[in-house]
């Protein structure tokens, strides 16, 4: 086990690592839909890319859910096979939002490094896939709101 300390230490070089790695500025935040963010997350168990809805207008966050799900084909066959629909995926804060998500398959712990060079290529890899995805169909996206 980890000291807490310690597992905040590995978390860090996990993240400065990876920057250093693949160094690229990625979308995530920078969507220009509030509430519409691309993520990577890596703890210990699992890691995954994802895309989270979090409008604070409840409507406009169904909205923009239901415009993904109708570019759920496409998305599945041109860019992410393995891509999942979750309508109520809860966050450890306990909080229930809207993810769409990919996750990395191999056995993965954010506090073993000899599992950290996977993921960031499953990162890269599958992240850069979603931004793909994004770039192609941001207008359709957009106007759902």
């Amino acid at each position: 086990m980890f000291s807490k300390e310690e597992s905040t230490k590995l978390r860090k070089e996990f993240w400065i690592s990876f920057g250093k790695s693949f160094p690229r500025k990625w979308i995530l935040y920078n969507t220009k839909v509030k509430g519409f963010s691309f993520k990577f997350v890596a703890d210990r168990k699992k890691a995954m890319i994802a895309l989270d809805f979090e409008h604070i207008d409840e409507i406009a966050n169904e909205l923009l859910y239901d415009q993904m799900l109708s570019l759920k084909k496409i998305l599945t066959t041109d860019y992410l096979p393995e891509v999942i629909y979750d309508n109520d995926y809860q966050l450890e804060s306990g909080k229930i939002i809207h993810r769409i998500y990919v996750l990395h398959e191999e056995k993965f712990s954010i506090h073993n490094k000899n599992t950290w060079r996977a993921c960031y290529e499953f990162f890269v890899k599958e992240m850069n896939q979603f931004e793909l995805f994004f770039t192609e169909y941001e207008d359709i996206i957009k106007q759902s709101i």
